[in-house]
């Protein structure tokens, strides 16, 4: 049974590599990485970040893409007949729909944060937050907590921008976003940095962002580095089973993931250059999270000259690599719904669409003070974050580094060397599971 739009639709390697670079430049480079390189070390944080993405998150999406590759179908799908292959129970496909459905969930919180960054790149637009106080803006902030009906029609229109892709297919939907969207996101830095570099305090971002202190890297900043190389290239969503689907069959799929990594890499660096000199120019201490976006950053655009503008780009920004993000994480739903049930295209997007905003719906209310579902979100992390993405890696990496047969993989991997798939199958056999129970365990320990 195949999927609405052919395997292999994408046609060159390039679209691939720009659309997993567009799933993976997502809200963590944006509002988390800088922050912890810059308060867990400087030089040591970033060169643990580097062994845990070389180490880990690379060779498990690697696998992952190399499930997608074997089985040419939704996770559900790909991961029975990759187990076929191995001569192995067709109940390994289980894994392929759990990640489906944990890659909805994340989008499910995901989504307020896509539309509260519309409602910011609006308002810098309109001139709220020019020369605005702090608590303007954290008033600005609690205000949107508490009404969440005013959030409803910018989350929708999120939403809606995703599901319209998704809904448009692979080649042009998914694979025309890609093409549009890194360039933008490139293009969005260098304005920003430029800015930054003209406005900003670059000497204090610097001091900040790049000093090694090694007093600052203990046992936690090693867990917190490896446990932000995990999740900042999606392992666990099936998102690099969908993509590798519809990967072209020449494609060197080991240097294809490398290059998303340095992609990722730079633009998480890049964030941390456009964000923290603003910062420091108006003598905020440092943050991440929402805190950073959401309080800090409109406080700081808005009280820059020219601020207003580039405030509205630097939220712009944030959106489009929340779409990417968001298009990836209804993939998986779509190509299973799609491929299961026979729907057309429209029909899975919709559907998977809708379960998404259903979910955002409930987390935007569950922010409100005293809500009932006061603790969706705090669940919905946990449950994501500490369990179900390590469990969903660590079974990709036992799964093809143990029991497909490497003769299999190799047919995959061909256009690797030697040393390469080597190097690949001994990580992803001794390395990235020991990796990723150590994230596991601290991550249930104490929380994401």
């Amino acid at each position: 049974m195949q999927l609405t739009d052919p395997p292999g639709a994408w046609h060159s390697r390039s679209t691939f590599v720009f659309a997993l670079a567009g799933a993976a430049v997502g809200l963590g480079n944006l509002w988390r990485f800088a922050y912890l390189l810059g308060s867990h070390g400087g030089t040591p944080f970033l060169l643990a970040y580097l062994a845990g993405l070389l180490l880990m998150a690379v060779p498990v999406v690697i696998a992952e893409v190399a499930i997608g590759s074997l089985g040419r179908a939704a996770p559900p799908m790909a991961w029975a007949s990759a187990a076929r292959q191995a001569r192995l129970g067709a109940g390994w496909g289980a894994w392929g729909l759990l990640a489906a459905v944990t890659a909805l969930a994340v989008l499910g919180y995901g989504a307020v944060v896509g539309g509260w960054s519309l409602t910011y790149a609006w308002h810098l637009a309109r001139g709220t937050f020019a020369a605005a106080s702090p608590r303007d803006v954290s008033g600005f902030l609690d205000g949107l907590l508490a009404a969440p009906w005013r959030m409803l029609a910018w989350q929708s229109l999120f939403l809606a921008v995703a599901i319209a892709v998704s809904a448009a297919g692979v080649r042009r939907g998914l694979g025309a976003l890609a093409w549009l969207l890194v360039p933008s996101i490139m293009a969005l830095f260098w304005l920003l940095i430029d800015f930054a570099l003209v406005h900003g305090d670059l000497a204090a971002a610097q001091a900040f962002l790049f000093s090694t202190q090694p007093l600052d890297f203990h046992d936690e900043a090693l867990f917190v580095a490896f446990g932000q190389a995990l999740f900042t290239l999606g392992v666990g969503l099936g998102v690099g089973i969908s993509y590798g689907s519809y990967a072209p069959p020449r494609l060197p799929l080991g240097r294809s993931v490398l290059a998303v990594a340095v992609f990722d890499c730079a633009a998480a660096l890049a964030a941390g250059v456009a964000i923290f000199p603003v910062v420091f120019a108006n003598n905020i201490a440092p943050d991440m999270g929402p805190g950073l976006l959401f309080v800090s950053l409109p406080y700081a655009f808005g009280n820059l000259r020219e601020g207003d503008a580039y405030g509205m780009l630097f939220f712009l920004l944030v959106a489009l690599a929340a779409l990417g993000t968001a298009v990836a994480l209804l993939e998986p739903a779509v190509a299973t719904l799609c491929q299961r049930l026979r729907w057309r295209r429209w029909q899975g997007a919709l559907a998977a669409g809708l379960a998404a905003w259903l979910l955002a719906l409930a987390v935007a209310f569950s922010l409100v003070p005293d809500s009932p579902l006061a603790g969706l979100l705090p669940l919905l992390e946990q449950a994501t974050t500490a369990w179900l993405i390590p469990l969903g890696a660590l079974a990709a990496a036992t799964f093809v580094g143990w029991c497909v047969d490497p003769a299999f993989l190799r047919r995959v991997l061909y256009r690797e060397s030697d040393h390469f798939f080597r190097a690949w199958l001994l990580q992803l056999r001794f390395v990235a599971p020991l990796g990723l129970l150590i994230v596991w365990f601290w991550l249930a320990v104490s929380g994401p």
